[in-house]
């Protein structure tokens, strides 16, 4: 008798390592990959809305990069040679100077070179008149990453809302055969345009930030060069 259920036990081992027993062999079940791309599409028109503001955005944070990185770019002896043109006389030579340098600080001090033979308020006013267009220049663009940053979110969440009211009308419409294959379409909406909104606000706003930084330090240079520029005129009455 022992013998017998000894061998029904070795029978049914072997039959579950060679698959014979339907009971006992296992299911291989492959997990489904999680796939970005489909899911955003889940999003509906939302996330391409976000994907064309996110486009926007960072053409603007590259093209702003490379522009004020070459506004920030200047000889650092430039007050120096400008110091050393204007003391000689030579103010064409100091203007045609600015015009190479191409910069806006080397664009305002060539303003106030053009109208040294003015008060020394007028100067000052067109120079700080070229400065507020140069900054205006630096500018552009930022405050639509500005609008994008906070606009961003606020799509995302409006895209949850709608993809709530779709959610709740398939099971509305659905009566007493709801099936949660009705409510994925709405969830996936709600959900991803979240997700989207707030991965595209965060990263311009980052990016805005960055560029305002940037602007700063360019704009504090323009002021230090304006300075300078006007402690030499009271240096060099003479040639005012």
């Amino acid at each position: 008798m022992i013998l017998t259920i000894l061998l029904q036990a070795a029978q049914a081992v072997a039959d579950s390592m060679t698959g014979e027993n339907p009971v006992l062999t296992p299911v291989a079940t492959g997990e489904p990959e999680m796939n970005l791309f489909e899911m955003a599409c889940k999003g509906g028109w939302i996330m391409a809305l976000l994907a064309l503001m996110s486009v926007v955005a960072f053409y603007i944070f590259f093209e702003r990069t490379v522009a004020i990185r070459k506004a920030g770019k200047e000889d650092p002896l430039f007050m120096e040679r400008i110091r050393d043109y204007i003391r000689t006389g030579e103010i064409k030579s100091a203007i045609n100077y600015c015009r190479i340098t191409d910069t806006p600080s080397a664009r305002m001090i060539e303003k106030g070179i053009a109208r040294m033979d003015r008060p020394t308020a007028d100067v000052q006013a067109a120079i700080e008149n070229t400065g507020n267009i140069e900054v205006a220049k630096l500018e552009n663009g930022l405050s639509i990453m500005a609008t994008i940053s906070s606009g961003a979110p606020m799509l995302g969440f409006l895209g949850t809302v709608t993809g709530m009211v779709r959610a709740f009308w398939n099971m509305a419409n659905a009566g007493n055969n709801i099936d949660i294959t009705l409510l994925s379409g709405g969830i996936y909406e709600a959900m991803i345009t979240t997700v989207g909104g707030l991965v595209v606000g965060i990263a311009v706003m980052f990016a805005y930030n960055h560029l305002v930084y940037r602007v700063d330090k360019v704009v504090s240079q323009m002021e230090a060069r304006t300075i300078a520029f006007m402690d030499l005129l009271n240096e060099e009455p003479a040639q005012k």
